[in-house]
């Protein structure tokens, strides 16, 4: 989503290319998760909006220091965390991941 907002519609990840819909499935099931009752991961616990936002500020910087390391800038992955959160941990499903995503690109 970070790379989205800086203008390139799809990126290789792990040698495989990453696009919008790889991330609308991945927020998708976020959504699922933290909503279902079954959203329990191997260990028991249960998936809920504060492990995810926990998760978010732990990962948020290692795929900065990712992105810093091939040279790339950084500035649009805190927005493309604001919105993730917005996107995938409210009661109600949102529509569509890249209709926020680009209005934020205006």
């Amino acid at each position: 989503m970070g790379s989205w907002l800086a203008g390139n519609g799809c990126v290789p990840i792990h040698n495989l290319m990453e696009d919008a819909a790889t991330a609308e499935i991945a927020r998708s099931q976020v959504w699922q998760w933290v909503v279902s009752p079954k959203g329990i991961l191997d260990d028991g616990r249960k998936v809920t909006v504060e492990m995810v936002r926990q998760m978010i500020d732990e990962e948020l910087p290692k795929v900065k220091a990712t992105v810093v390391a091939q040279g790339e800038d950084t500035a649009t992955y805190d927005q493309a965390a604001v919105i993730f959160d917005k996107m995938s941990l409210t009661p109600e499903y949102p529509e569509f991941l890249t209709l926020p995503l680009y209005e934020a690109m205006d």
